[in-house]
């Protein structure tokens, strides 16, 4: 379990790149790949969401990582969903631009105290409502 943003910044410093997912977790996800929900067609990895973060961006590790995990907080709505963390392979990208993982390995579940410690250093470091 990963508790703090501090944590995940230390695990995302020091290793390949790291994605964050929202499922019921390895187990259940450890012999499927994602589908697109608009066109039906099975894709060829899990879609996940990058941690790691770009080389244009400039601010600090904790702001990508808190609009990271902010940005697709609503996909925990379901009570079976859970963040967690995870590397691999990108095999591609699916119809949303998002990369698609083989040959997954979780790093970890997202505590909830991570959670909630992301959701305040994102509403206090961006603009939510400005969008483009």
């Amino acid at each position: 379990m990963i508790g703090t943003i501090g944590e995940l910044a230390d695990l995302v410093q020091g290793s390949e790149p790291v994605y964050l997912r929202y499922s019921c977790g390895f187990e259940a996800d450890r012999d499927s790949n994602s589908r697109d929900g608009e066109s039906g067609l099975a894709l060829p990895g899990l879609s996940v969401n990058p941690l790691t973060p770009e080389r244009w961006w400039t601010r600090p590790l904790t702001d990508w990582l808190a609009r990271q995990i902010c940005q697709y907080r609503h996909l925990a709505r379901d009570e079976e969903r859970f963040p967690w963390v995870l590397t691999g392979s990108c095999v591609g990208r699916g119809p949303d631009c998002e990369p698609l993982l083989a040959d997954v390995r979780p790093l970890g579940r997202l505590h909830e105290d991570l959670l909630q410690e992301a959701g305040r250093v994102y509403d206090e470091n961006f603009d939510t409502g400005n969008r483009p």
